[in-house]
């Protein structure tokens, strides 16, 4: 990311920002040839478990059509299967596969170490406050 201009605007800065980050979050992902939405599905089910296709787009914030095509692909992957719910055998759950979990801790990892790489420039003191910022420009922007 080259140096921000002293004429550009906060704005301008932000999504400066937010494309390196995305384009960041490509590379780190190259190792498993996954797209960062498939990488997100694979977090959303590491972190909350096997879940209802429904509840995977709510936590993507995508369309349940869209889920559908990440679980597909995903699963053609192996890395994630469609289950019964053992509580109401009518509804399917979605869950990793054990490649799908090795593959999402590896992820995980990756994500950390660049994380740390580019948040590590800031002082503790600046990291808490753009977390604090950051979280209440999302919360104005989900209204």
């Amino acid at each position: 990311m080259k140096p921000p201009q002293e004429d550009e605007s906060l704005s301008e800065t932000l999504w400066s920002v937010a494309r390196a980050l995305r384009h960041q979050s490509r590379l780190t992902l190259t190792p498993w040839d996954l797209t960062p939405s498939q990488s997100r599905a694979i977090e959303s089910v590491l972190r909350h478990g096997a879940m209802r296709l429904s509840d995977l787009a709510h936590h993507l914030r995508i369309a349940p059509r869209s889920a559908t095509e990440v679980v597909d692909d995903l699963s053609g992957l192996g890395l994630v299967e469609r289950r019964a719910d053992p509580r109401d055998r009518r509804v399917t759950l979605v869950a990793l596969t054990e490649s799908g979990t090795t593959t999402g801790e590896a992820i995980r990892v990756a994500r950390q170490a660049e994380a740390d790489r580019v948040f590590g420039t800031l002082s503790e003191h600046d990291r808490v406050a753009l977390a604090r910022i950051l979280r209440e420009l999302r919360s104005a922007i989900d209204g």
